[in-house]
């Protein structure tokens, strides 16, 4: 991963991606963050910090709260993870974190979906399938409501998605 990509550095930790999909929804304090992700207040504003420096969370309002004043950030709706390639193993280190700790609060007895595959489909297949993965999510992701909010269920999800690479040298090739 190389210095120029402050993006991928900024959401290549387990705590800023949490981050962003609270601040996804409704704008939120550093405080409020902490609170919610059980941080102090001190490392919550760092990483919030970082995320604004690198053009992911954007300063929604400021509020006067108890004789100070309190600055509420919003995700910047954008460019999807997807499209970041460099550094793809740092990020999916980050999204593997996640996802065992989503995995260990998964509440007994209800369905959700898994899986896990390496397969081979046509090209056409493909951009059918991931136009399809990203409309969905991005309809999940529409339907979001601000955290705690009355009536919704707490849903995890962490999906990626790409072609691979081939490991080995083509036959024909020889």
């Amino acid at each position: 991963m190389s210095a120029t990509d402050p993006v991928l550095r900024a959401l290549a930790h387990p705590v800023r991606l949490r981050m962003m999909s609270l601040l996804w929804t409704v704008p939120m304090s550093a405080a409020e963050l902490a609170r919610e992700l059980g941080l102090s207040h001190a490392l919550a504003s760092q990483h919030l910090r970082t995320l604004h420096a690198a053009g992911q969370v954007e300063l929604a309002e400021v509020r006067v709260r108890r004789g100070g004043r309190e600055r509420r950030y919003r995700a910047v709706h954008g460019s999807p993870l997807s499209d970041r390639q460099e550094g793809a193993p740092l990020l999916a280190e980050a999204l593997a974190h996640n996802l065992r700790e989503r995995a260990a609060r998964r509440l007994p007895g209800c369905p959700g979906v898994t899986t896990d595959a390496e397969l081979w489909v046509a090209p056409e297949v493909w951009e059918d399938v991931r136009g399809r993965l990203a409309a969905l999510l991005d309809e999940l992701h529409d339907a979001a409501q601000p955290p705690h909010a009355p009536g919704t269920v707490r849903v995890g999800a962490t999906v990626t998605a790409f072609p691979l690479r081939e490991d080995r040298p083509d036959p024909a090739e020889d």
